[in-house]
Parts: structure tokens; sequence; C-alpha cells
């Protein structure tokens, strides 16, 4: 489990793709000199939100492996050499949890639509799915790429956030720009009231 509080801003070294070309597979390099310090083979770091595991490390280079369900269900490939992603460590029991529960699996991708910036702060506007959108709320939670935030409007296939210059500063989400997709992960306790307010039989 994770909070949605970025940690660090890693770098993407390499991307390798898979030896055996059937495989659709990738194993990402990322330069994390903090989180790298204690990190050890088999912890579980959110990458962009995705829950992936350290698979090798050398100094601050933590490899990880990513496969075609993550591929196809998140940004993770269209990540490149020099390419920022957001990250951080799995909770401890007794941490304290600053931002909501997040599982670290991907629910679907959302667009950039419009930026809006105000000063030193900045207005979101991203278009979902209908099927993730039914599982937000004004207020409620968000996580984009990995970052915990408050939905400020909902509406069919939209919703707003508001970002504080920390947040602009301290993630990836202050470099995008209209036109870019980002990982989302809905709010946990969402998916289950969706579910059971589901009619019977109804899959």
């Amino acid at each position: 489990m994770f909070t949605g509080l970025v940690e660090e801003l890693g770098t993407v070294e390499r991307v390798v793709p898979a030896a055996n070309d059937e495989v659709n597979a990738v194993r990402l390099l990322l330069r994390a000199p903090g989180i790298a310090k204690d990190a050890a083979l088999g912890d579980s770091i959110a990458v962009n939100g995705c829950c992936l595991t350290v698979v090798k490390k050398a100094r601050a280079v933590l490899a990880f492996e990513a496969g075609s369900e993550t591929l196809s269900r998140t940004n993770l490939g269209r990540l490149k050499s020099g390419s920022r992603v957001n990250l951080e460590r799995s909770l401890k029991l007794g941490d304290r949890l600053g931002g909501h529960l997040v599982t670290g699996h991907i629910d679907g991708q959302a667009t950039l639509v419009e930026r809006r910036d105000e000063g030193e702060w900045s207005h979101f506007t991203f278009r979902a799915d209908l099927r993730l959108m039914r599982q937000m709320a004004s207020k409620g939670s968000i996580a984009v790429d990995g970052v915990s935030l408050t939905l400020v409007t909902v509406k069919t296939d939209r919703f707003s956030v508001a970002l504080i210059p920390y947040t602009l500063a301290h993630t990836t989400l202050g470099l995008l720009q209209a036109g870019d997709t980002v990982n989302l992960e809905t709010d946990l306790l969402a998916k289950y009231v969706e579910r059971q307010l589901q009619p019977r039989g109804n899959s």
C-alpha cells in the first residue's frame, strides 16, 4: 500500500526491451539516489503510481520489470531515457497516512485537456473513460501518476484538480501539458461501493 505522497523524482536511465522478441516486456533502469539508498531487492516501489518490484540495484540505479499488462494499462510504455517519474516506497505498519490509501494498481489512463495556471497554482482538467468517472466524486480522492489529489469538479467524462506550488515543483505533474497522458487509480472505497450497487448476476 501507498499514500500518494511522492518521495522522489526519479530519472529513467534506460528502457531495455525483453531479450525474447515474442514477449512484450521491458526492464526499466531508474536513477533515484534517495530511495536507492535504503531500497532492497524485492521492495515494492510505486513508479508513476504503478507498483513495481526492485529486481536489481546498482548504487543509485534501481531496475524494475514491466510486462504486457502493465505496459498496456499505464503510461510506463512511453518512458524513455531522461523521462522523469514519481517514486514512492510502500508503507510500513504504523506510518502516517498523509494522502489516501493507494494500492499501486492502475485502473486506467486519462488525458490532460486543459491546464490553467494562476500564479504559482495550476488547475488541470482531465478526460477519462466513463467506467472510471463513475468511481469519482467531488471532494473525493484520486491518484494521478501516483500523486494523491482531491477532486474539484467531476462531470460525465472529465474531472478537475487544483495543484499547489509544492506539488508542481516536486512531482512530474508540473511538467504536464495538454495532450499528455497520466495513470489513474480511483479511490479503493469507491470501487467496492460501485460493485455492491451492481445488480446481482451483473459481471
